[in-house]
């Protein structure tokens, strides 16, 4: 049987490229995502063998996303597609359960044989990332611990992308009052009480992309 795959990726012209290059290796991609919180719909919908996720998406960054489907989906392996080589978001990652991190600069070559370890119980990380890892490993015990929980993340992505309240509660399927109350919590927690700097905060934890 084929590796069936879930792709996700808010660019139509990466994710077109993508399916062609997975379909050319006989893998079979069962649906397409434009957004984080499209990818977890589907990938709970077909249970796919591996969830591909770009880590910069509309509605749900992949860390996050990566998160819901370790609950709703835990037999879905995730891979994430990122230009990120820091130790923070390698180290985010691999809490969040992902169990293969890919640069986009080395995609092209790395994709297909990531999915090949995964599918096999092992963690892939592209080339030249071990030093990364190892330094975010040495350096666990020194990161401030996230004050915010994951549904305040997601409140604050949605603040930061310019949703209105009543978007954001739309979106997460949640009343608008909720949505209000996270969003005053979050702001409470990080001391930061308005929009423009919440913004600042989300682009510095690569939850948007500036």
């Amino acid at each position: 049987m084929p590796i069936r795959i879930v792709l996700a990726d808010d660019h139509v012209l990466v994710r077109q490229g993508l399916k062609s290059l997975l379909e050319r290796e006989k893998f079979q991609v069962l649906a397409e995502a434009s957004d984080g919180q499209d990818a977890v719909r589907l990938t709970e919908m077909h249970h796919p063998d591996i969830t591909v996720l770009d880590i910069s998406m509309p509605t749900l960054n992949g860390v996050d996303a990566a998160r819901e489907l370790a609950r709703s989906s835990p037999k879905t392996k995730v891979i994430l597609l990122t230009q990120h080589e820091e130790e923070q978001y390698i180290h985010e990652a691999l809490e969040a359960g992902v169990k293969g991190y890919v640069l986009k600069s080395q995609v092209a070559k790395d994709l297909v044989f990531a999915i090949q370890q995964v599918s096999r119980g092992e963690v892939y990380l592209s080339p030249g990332m071990s030093r990364a890892v190892m330094d975010a490993y040495r350096t666990r015990s020194e990161r401030p611990v996230d004050p915010l929980t994951v549904r305040e993340r997601q409140v604050l992505q949605l603040i930061a992308e310019g949703k209105s309240t009543k978007d954001t509660a739309s979106l997460l399927g949640i009343s608008v009052k909720t949505a209000e109350s996270h969003r005053m919590r979050l702001m409470q927690k990080l001391d930061i009480h308005e929009t423009a700097s919440l913004v600042r905060y989300a682009v510095r934890r690569g939850l948007i992309q500036p």
